[in-house]
């Protein structure tokens, strides 16, 4: 079967296969759903112990870009091992950059722990906004890939909901441990 995309002036292919055989909106997806859960979980068990100083915020996002970054490599190695066929010089680098979509999910989570480590908002519930910005996030990673998918309408919401669930997950979680 042919694949129906065109490669830009560089010879990258926009929606087509990618390394690991995933397309650019699947890596997306995949990235940013997987970084937005990781950031709530993060948040979740970083705050677990009511330390909610601007020191502990501002360690908490670092730990948390941190965590980011070595989930993107470790994953970005896994594909780069399993695909079984021989690698050219720079294909291990491409795998890594290809995680991208991971580490930006979690960015803005970090902004916001920074932020109150900063003293721009308070250190003391920041996980709260956290966590609805995650779900958030979910909501509309699956919405818009739904839609730009061509699913119909109700269909895109339903996906939405069903990604803002695993967030939602994540803070009913939270709650039960703590």
């Amino acid at each position: 079967m042919a694949d129906s995309t065109a490669a830009d002036a560089h010879g990258h292919v926009e929606d087509g296969p990618r390394p690991g055989g995933h397309s650019t909106r699947e890596a997306l997806l995949f990235g940013g759903v997987y970084g937005s859960v990781l950031a709530s979980s993060m948040v979740a068990a970083l705050t677990r112990y009511g330390a909610s100083t601007p020191a502990t915020r501002r360690y908490d996002a670092l730990w948390l870009l941190v965590t980011a970054l070595a989930s993107a490599l470790a994953h970005g190695y896994a594909h780069y091992i399993a695909e079984r066929t021989p690698h050219r010089r720079w294909d291990g680098l491409r795998a890594l950059r290809n995680e991208w979509p991971l580490v930006a999910a979690v960015v803005p989570t970090v902004f916001l722990l920074a932020g109150a480590g900063w003293g721009w908002w308070p250190a003391k519930g920041v996980e709260y906004p956290a966590f609805t910005l995650n779900i958030v996030i979910l909501f509309t990673l699956g919405l818009t890939t739904a839609r730009q998918a061509a699913r119909p309408w109700p269909a895109a919401v339903l996906m939405g909901l069903g990604d803002a669930l695993l967030g939602l997950i994540v803070v009913v979680a939270n709650a039960l441990i703590k």
